[in-house]
């Protein structure tokens, strides 16, 4: 077979249409003896028939693996030099009760940035001293029941929330334990929307000196009122560069910036900050064009920076933490469609001539997943409920909404044969796909299915028709 010249040029040749890619699975999915896609051994037939679709599917057994992956990893990297890592999971990736639960079996944290996920938390049991809360934006109400939890560490963004969450606790006799986030001017190599440490956006204490400070910078000025707010606790320093990335040089960088700054409270208030929270941002596979870097090679690389920078500085190396979330539940989950309506156009090419795309339509869409048309986000997809042997075809797998840009995968070649009825896997959607998700043109969210040990139940349930209803009072 030749390959189509719409095909991006990291996309395989059309034989492999039926090839697992392992690094876009969950480790539990297989191709069955028949060529049925299948997860813990439960064919996607199986859970189309109990659950419908659309559905996320998700490997309770890989979430669980990739968690204490990035624990085991990260404590034994920095084992020597500040005792082991704290690791929070990113619970705006994707949240529910009983994923909490998960992570806080597993030994993780968890990150909040809403009182809504605060309420899932407490809802399953996890202590205060376990979550920590951001957001740039944080209400009165959200502060208070973040107090009102005894959270561990609330993450404060600005220098107008830095004094009213200190008013706020000395109010109530207490201490608010604060971590502050700075923005260190890296630029991540991502999209534009998803990097979070550059100047020009809404996150984050600035680095830079502001004469609106008389010369000092907003994250020093910060530092200096905690010190002496009565309802602040102040515990260290915390900064996000960005999500989706591969490269280790932002981490690095914000790295050294971030331990420079503890350097300069040291110096100038006597102060030695006892924590330093790097944040996450790890990429995965949505493509077999993505390699992304094991933990384990991630953890080392920080430890290095970390515990050269802090001896360069005369730095006592701070409690180190991060904040996983796309990386843990990313690949764990995939998305089951039904296809639907086909149609093929051809293209114009730049020789003048014209080229076959194939349009196969599912029943979701960007109501399930936003990210394609949020960001230009590519996934992959596959012919789930059988292999074929059908010459393939470049294909575009759309949504059902009334948008053209309600692209689900740009481009990925499936088998010729694909018709209404079959079934199609899109792999990497457990983050910021169902906690993106939207009621569009009326489409009910989709339930959510965790399968474990050759079981699956449901721990999300999908919406109806009533659910939808049941707000419209009119």
């Amino acid at each position: 077979m030749t390959a189509s010249p719409l095909a991006p040029h990291w996309l395989s040749h059309p034989e492999d249409a039926n090839v697992l890619r392992p690094q876009l699975w969950a480790q539990d999915v297989a191709r069955g003896d028949g060529g049925e896609l299948e997860i813990s051994g439960i064919p996607v037939s199986r859970i189309a028939e109990d659950f419908g679709t659309p559905v996320f599917v998700m490997s309770e057994t890989d979430f669980r693996a990739r968690a204490r992956d990035f624990k085991d990893s990260f404590d034994a990297a920095f084992a020597d030099l500040c005792g082991g890592v704290d690791v929070y999971y990113a619970g705006k990736s994707f949240l529910c009760t009983e994923v909490a639960r998960w992570v806080s079996s597993e030994g993780l944290r968890l990150d909040t940035c809403s009182g809504g996920e605060l309420a899932v938390a407490r809802r399953a049991g996890l202590h205060g001293s376990q979550l920590g809360l951001h957001g740039n934006n944080k209400s009165l109400a959200e502060l208070t029941r973040a107090l009102d939890m005894e959270l561990g560490r609330i993450v404060v963004d600005s220098l107008d929330e830095l004094e009213m969450l200190g008013d706020l606790a000395a109010s109530r006799g207490e201490r608010a334990h604060v971590m502050l986030r700075l923005t260190p001017g890296v630029h991540a190599s991502t999209h534009e929307f998803i990097a979070t440490a550059h100047e020009d956006q809404k996150f984050g204490l600035s680095m830079v000196p502001d004469p609106a400070l008389d010369g000092m910078s907003p994250a020093l000025a910060a530092v200096e009122r905690a010190l002496k707010h009565d309802g602040v606790l102040l515990v260290g320093v915390h900064c996000h560069i960005g999500s989706q990335i591969f490269e280790s040089a932002g981490f690095e960088l914000a790295a050294r910036r971030l331990l420079g700054f503890l350097a300069e409270v040291k110096q100038g208030y006597g102060v030695e900050l006892a924590e330093l929270d790097l944040g996450g941002g790890y990429g995965i596979a949505y493509t077999e064009a993505d390699a992304p870097r094991p933990a384990a090679e991630i953890a080392n690389a920080m430890a290095a920076v970390v515990g050269s920078t802090c001896a360069e500085l005369g730095l006592a190396v701070p409690r180190i933490s991060i904040e996983p979330g796309r990386a843990i539940v990313g690949p764990s989950t995939f998305t089951l469609y039904r296809a639907g309506t086909m149609k093929t156009v051809r293209v114009d090419m730049p020789d003048g001539g014209t080229s076959p795309r194939r349009y196969v339509s599912v029943d979701g869409g960007m109501s399930d997943n936003a990210r394609p048309v949020l960001y230009g986000a590519d996934y992959s997809a596959v012919l789930a409920s059988r292999t074929s042997e059908d010459d393939a075809v470049i294909s575009r797998v759309v949504g059902k909404h009334c948008e053209s840009g309600d692209i689900v995968v740009r481009d990925t070649y499936l088998p010729g044969d694909v018709a209404a009825g079959d079934l199609l896997a899109v792999p990497g959607t457990g983050a910021y796909c169902w906690v993106l998700a939207s009621n569009y043109n009326y489409l009910t969210r989709p339930p959510v299915v965790a399968v474990r040990d050759g079981a699956a139940r449901l721990i999300v349930r999908g919406e109806t028709e009533d659910d939808l209803l049941a707000r419209d009072v009119s």
